[in-house]
């Protein structure tokens, strides 16, 4: 597999994060734009690369829709291998994607190709289907974790997963009326979209010099 990447941040950073996109949008969405540049305001490098569907959209101007997320898993580790990251690397990415790092990171971790995993508003059940939990895989995980959560995201709000009773390797950064996307209603919350990136970028700076 061919994977041109998208890289933000320094190129001599010690951590690289590399980072999917979600099912619907692609690495350069608003949404991935505005999290990279707040990682690379941390000093953090960002790679970030499409899974084979999106990237026919780019190509062959189709709107092919995402396979099931664990056919995704061999393009995942195609990534890890075609970027050849130097020093620390942790994997992860927006949604879905996070949610296909989150799959392989084990294995990766086992093999001391990667230090951590990060999830960007993970897709804890489909929307209005909280009994449709995609966490079974989680319970065993073993890689250090960090997952950056909307207190009322559709796909797991801040009263629902405590319940699941995820493992110690993982750590749950709350983001106050964040939304999948971590945006908050300012008139309600009080804090910006930038705000909460702020605050995201900086505890995974501080995340990854413990890895």
């Amino acid at each position: 597999m061919s994977t041109p990447f998208l890289f933000t941040g320094p190129d001599d950073a010690a951590t690289t994060i590399l980072l999917a996109h979600g099912s619907g949008a692609p690495m350069d969405s608003a949404s991935m734009n505005a999290a990279a540049a707040a990682l690379a305001e941390e000093g953090l490098r960002i790679a970030r690369f499409e899974f084979p569907y999106m990237a026919a959209r780019r190509t062959e101007g189709s709107r092919r829709p995402p396979p099931k997320a664990e056919t995704l898993n061999p393009a995942f580790r195609a990534a890890v291998e075609a970027l050849a990251a130097k020093g620390k690397l942790v994997v992860g990415g927006r949604s879905m994607g996070g949610r296909v790092a989150s799959m392989v990171a084990d294995a990766l971790f086992a093999e001391g190709r990667i230090a951590g995993l990060l999830c960007l508003g993970y897709p804890f059940h489909p929307p209005e289907k909280p009994t449709q939990l995609r966490t079974a895989h989680l319970m065993a995980l073993k890689t250090p974790t960090l997952i950056c959560q909307g207190t009322r995201d559709p796909f797991g709000t801040k009263d629902e997963v405590p319940t699941y009773g995820l493992p110690a390797s993982i750590r749950l950064l709350w983001l106050e009326d964040g939304d999948h996307d971590l945006k908050p209603r300012k008139s309600i919350s009080g804090f910006s979209a930038a705000d909460h990136l702020t605050t995201m970028a900086r505890t995974v700076k501080a995340w990854t010099e413990t890895l």
